[in-house]
């Protein structure tokens, strides 16, 4: 039979937030994959695992799935683990997990540690719907042109961001989606300087700009959904009271009325019946 490869989310901060369950199956299996061997081996020693280790990158990732197949498909079992993380969420992983699907291979996730999950979970933030939208473009343009894909996105929204580059995005969300957009800032999640902060995207930058000390750390951007401004009727109401004068149906004068003031023909239609009792 063949074996099984196992995902494995590890501690984004935190040590003590590796699951026994985690830790079981990393003992057991016949080798781990991982993005950065430096990386992964303090943690595992610190476990006292002792397992090869198998580099699965961005840049590698297409060799190692076949060579990884023929080792599962010989029986053994593996896991892949990220650097923090889930792997595959920013993470390598996708075209190994696509690959040995396609083979028929069994892949087994195993839950734990997400930057995404444990930002919105304290952020004070809607949480029943959102959209991962994950590190935006370098580049300030690329990055313009992203966010304003997304600019009447009614999800919540949840982006990564490095230290050196969390003043320029949030300066560029300011651009695109305007100074008072709500936002929660989350910095170093699980670790002791751990910090969320919450307010517009004004006041998030000039938070961040007075404590400067405080630009360290990977940043999770969790940023609120597009709200349509609402419209009082008083804007309206003297175009749809002329178009009531001339007799019009009231079909066509909420069509009308919607279409010049961007409103919804159903608050208009209500409104003109009310005007006709």
């Amino acid at each position: 039979m063949s074996g099984i490869l196992y995902i494995v989310a590890t501690p984004i901060g935190n040590l003590k937030d590796m699951t026994l369950r985690s830790l079981e199956i990393l003992e057991s299996v016949d080798w781990i994959g991982c993005e950065d061997t430096r990386h992964s081996r303090p943690l595992l020693q610190h476990y006292a695992i002792n397992k090869p280790l198998i580099s699965v990158h961005d840049h590698n990732e297409q060799a190692r799935a076949e060579q990884l197949l023929i080792k599962l498909q010989a029986g053994e079992n593996g896991a892949l683990i990220s650097d923090a993380g889930t792997p595959l969420i920013s993470d390598p992983g996708y075209v190994l997990v696509k690959y040995l699907r396609e083979h028929a291979i069994e892949v087994v996730p195993l839950p734990g540690p997400s930057a995404i999950i444990c930002a919105l979970s304290a952020a004070g933030m809607a949480t029943d719907r959102f959209s991962f939208e994950g590190f935006l473009p370098a580049k300030t343009q690329k990055k313009v042109n992203v966010l304003q894909n997304v600019i009447t996105e009614p999800r919540t929204m949840v982006f990564y961001e490095s230290p050196h580059r969390i003043m320029a995005t949030l300066a560029t969300m300011v651009e695109v989606f305007g100074e008072e957009r709500k936002v929660t800032v989350a910095k170093e999640l699980t670790k002791q300087f751990e910090r969320f902060i919450t307010g517009s995207l004004q006041f998030i930058v000039a938070e961040l700009t007075e404590h400067s000390d405080w630009v360290r750390g990977e940043f999770v951007i969790i940023v609120s959904g597009y709200q349509a401004p609402k419209v009082e009727a008083v804007e309206f109401e003297p175009l749809m009271l002329l178009l009531i004068e001339q007799g019009l149906p009231v079909k066509q004068i909420s069509e009308i009325v919607a279409k010049h003031h961007g409103v919804k023909k159903k608050l208009v239609y209500q409104m003109v019946l009310d005007r006709q009792k």
